[in-house]
């Protein structure tokens, strides 16, 4: 252990030390509360309208909006504690406290020390939240999304209205609709349906139907009796006209909700799971959970290094910068995740590839702030 080290561990509970925590919890606090406030916002009014598209029942939506915040909790709380860090000792510079404290030896290595137990709790809470909390509220969300799609936007069907669906692409009208509860099924008389087909109108009449979803593909359909197919106006000459006894029209594709259903089923799987699985994408979801929390420990160290600033530096570069900075990193993660799914990757380079490069990037801003930089230069060549 260096005597630098040494020196900051030792003054870990001075009164230096607890001024910084101080500062970083405070400022953590009111950043979080600003930016949980408007992608939280942002996240309410995008449920709530696939809530009115999708017609998810008034009950369900609270419960979705609570499961979707606790998913963006660790990103908001991982960039809320970097821009704290980064303000914190930016404030420190400016009201020229670090330049006091740089003339007693006191430094960018100390404040790394100093703001250690708090970067430590917020790692741990966060790494709880990726590999326990947010599985399992995709897990919750979803059983609640499979009960609204397994009741189908038809189940919603109102006697004797005219009804669009499908984004407008299909309007349903009914005399008579039977729902049983509990059941899969719905009986229906008088149907009457207008639909777009190939740019040509098409519609359909039929004394019944029924609203099944078929056992093996999970595709709904709506089982027409007794009916006539129009494609054209009736005024068209063109038109073609099919008169039928029964008739199976297909409203939900199974095979794209089958699609969805696995990539929610390994976003939702218990982290132990994917510990063992040989399977590229619960691989690349692993190290995603784990991915996040080590994401802290490294901006924490950053975050110092953006705070430095000279009295009369810009106000907010360090801030810009800092955003910048989580944005690069967090898409350079997404696209290592979205490579190791696809197999371009191997799992042993996965997404460490990234923290190594961040890490790199600080040990040369490091040398770059301190003056070591053009040493390093001389030494490498």
């Amino acid at each position: 252990m260096s005597p630098l080290l040494k020196q900051a561990l030792k003054l870990q509970n001075s009164i230096l030390a607890k001024y910084l925590m101080r500062q970083v919890l405070m400022l953590l606090a009111a950043v979080f509360i600003v930016i949980g406030l408007v992608i939280f916002g942002n996240q309410l009014v995008l449920v709530i309208k696939e809530s009115l598209q999708q017609n998810i029942p008034v009950a369900d939506l609270m419960p979705i909006i609570g499961f979707k915040m606790v998913r963006d909790v660790p990103l908001i709380l991982s960039l809320s504690l970097f821009l704290a860090i980064i303000i914190a000792v930016s404030k420190l510079y400016k009201d020229s406290e670090a330049i006091v404290m740089n003339s007693l030896g006191i430094g960018d290595k100390h404040f790394m020390v100093f703001i250690q137990p708090v970067v430590i709790f917020i790692f741990i809470f966060i790494l709880f939240l990726t590999t326990v909390a947010v599985p399992w509220s995709k897990q919750q969300r979803s059983m609640i999304m499979d009960r609204s799609e397994n009741a189908s936007e038809f189940s919603f069907i109102k006697e004797g209205e005219f009804q669009e669906f499908k984004n407008g692409e299909l309007v349903f009208y009914a005399s008579k609709v039977n729902t049983v509860e509990g059941e899969s099924t719905q009986d229906m008389e008088e149907i009457f349906i207008y639909a777009v087909a190939n740019n040509e109108p098409v519609i359909t009449l039929a004394t019944q139907a029924q609203k099944y979803t078929d056992a093996s593909s999970k595709s709904v359909y709506l089982r027409l009796k007794d009916g006539t197919r129009y494609h054209g106006f009736p005024t068209d000459n063109n038109k073609k006209i099919l008169d039928f006894d029964q008739y199976d029209l297909q409203i939900i594709d199974g095979s794209r909700q089958h699609q969805q259903t696995n990539t929610t089923k390994i976003e939702s799987k218990p982290t132990l799971d994917l510990l063992f699985s040989s399977n590229k994408a619960e691989i690349a979801e692993w190290q995603w959970r784990l991915s996040q929390p080590i994401s802290v420990l490294i901006l924490s160290i950053f975050g110092v290094l953006l705070g430095k600033a000279s009295p009369r530096g810009g106000k907010n570069l360090g801030v810009l910068t800092g955003v910048l900075v989580f944005i690069i990193y967090n898409n350079a993660l997404m696209i290592a995740k979205t490579s190791l799914e696809r197999g371009d990757l191997p799992a042993v380079v996965g997404l460490w590839w990234v923290h190594v490069f961040v890490l790199l990037t600080i040990a040369l801003f490091y040398a770059y702030r301190h003056g070591k930089f053009s040493q390093l230069i001389a030494k490498a060549f």
